[in-house]
């Protein structure tokens, strides 16, 4: 799990390049869906696990940029209940592996009630791979470890193409302004090399400081949210730990009861200083955090680098470089996920191996 966390420079770098093409993105990998894409209407998602938490992130980058209507399912529940999938409607099918029963289920049904489909997968040989309209290969590579880490930020990383390619189909974004965010994502994979030492240092003094906390409510808004629960889902995975991902808002909703020597609070309060809807999330975001430390509780703190108020708030803070709001998650959740490992790590368990865990649940 560790090697494979510290991959995930190559991997994304080699997911962007394989997409984008002097500019251009996606110039091949969704033409047998082209006239789908021009006429879409709404665009749902279908995913589980980790997968899940990437169409949530996705969700709202594609709604942001580009204003298409966005659903996120959960793939084990798409089959089984009236969706809205009428014409006009494009489902995204996301599984690392290409393999999940459920997501194999949830793409055979979209194609039953009609819809073009689009696969995300790490997996080119895989069912999804072979059965959607069209398919988006990630450039993880095989991650053999079960809890997903470099598979998960390569899915952000397409989506968050997806997300310009549509904007650009609906005429939401010019060709200078999509160079400006393809820029910046760019820079993500050297802003990990840089930090990844220094973040798996830091991580393992908060899972020593934190070593007997048996829960952990973590907290995000807007976009964060989605890896809120993803930092929650690691922990359970390989620590065992009772761990949930929350709205920051919802805390105050009866999580709340929950504070006390035995629980942390884990807060992803990054903020984009440019945009004005980001920071005011922060701003609500550390009103939690001081409601926590008001109520003397616990706080593990991924704030944006230089941010002495959000410091002042945790027990713990680790800093992320600065970055537009909506691709913050691809830098913030990479702490989670060494804080998880070297939690579990400290605690004597198989974290390439959790028990009762298995890479694709075919069944």
């Amino acid at each position: 799990m560790l090697a494979e966390i510290y991959e995930q420079p190559r991997a994304l770098r080699e997911t962007i390049e394989r997409f984008v093409e002097q500019g251009r993105i996606f110039c091949t990998a969704l033409g047998a869906i082209q006239a789908d894409l021009q006429n879409c209407e709404k665009l749902i998602i279908a995913a589980s696990g980790s997968s899940r938490h990437a169409g949530l992130a996705g969700e709202i980058q594609i709604e942001e940029l580009c204003g298409l209507p966005v659903d996120v399912e959960y793939a084990s529940e798409y089959a089984y209940r009236p969706s809205g999938t009428s014409p006009g409607t494009l489902v995204m099918v996301i599984s690392q592996s290409g393999e999940s029963a459920d997501a194999i289920a949830a793409l055979r049904e979209a194609r039953r009630r009609g819809a073009a489909t689009l696969g995300v997968t790490n997996a080119p040989d895989s069912t999804i791979a072979r059965e959607a309209s069209a398919t988006l290969l990630t450039r993880a590579t095989p991650e053999l470890a079960v809890p997903a880490t470099k598979s998960f930020t390569t899915q952000l990383a397409v989506l968050f193409l997806f997300a310009l390619r549509m904007a650009g189909e609906w005429d939401r974004m010019d060709s200078r302004a999509a160079a400006a965010h393809l820029g910046r994502l760019g820079a993500i994979p050297g802003h990990l090399e840089d930090l990844l030492d220094a973040w798996s240092a830091e991580a393992l003094a908060a899972a020593q400081r934190f070593a007997g906390s048996k829960t952990f409510l973590c907290i995000g808004r807007g976009v964060h949210y989605a890896i809120a629960r993803e930092g929650a889902l690691k922990l359970k995975e390989i620590s065992y730990s009772h761990a949930e991902g929350y709205p920051a808002g919802e805390l105050l909703h009866g999580p709340n009861a929950l504070l006390g020597e035995k629980s942390v609070v884990v807060a992803l309060a990054t903020r984009d200083a440019a945009d004005a809807d980001s920071v005011n999330r922060y701003e609500r975001t550390l009103a939690v955090l001081e409601y926590v430390k008001a109520h003397r509780g616990r706080a593990l703190v991924i704030a944006s680098e230089k941010d002495d108020r959000a410091r002042a708030l945790g027990d713990c803070t680790l800093f992320v470089p600065g970055a537009p709001e909506l691709l913050l998650p691809l830098l913030e959740v990479v702490p989670l996920q060494l804080f998880a490992y070297h939690f579990g790590v400290l605690h004597g368990c198989d974290v390439d191996h959790p028990r009762n865990l298995v890479k694709a649940v075919t069944t």
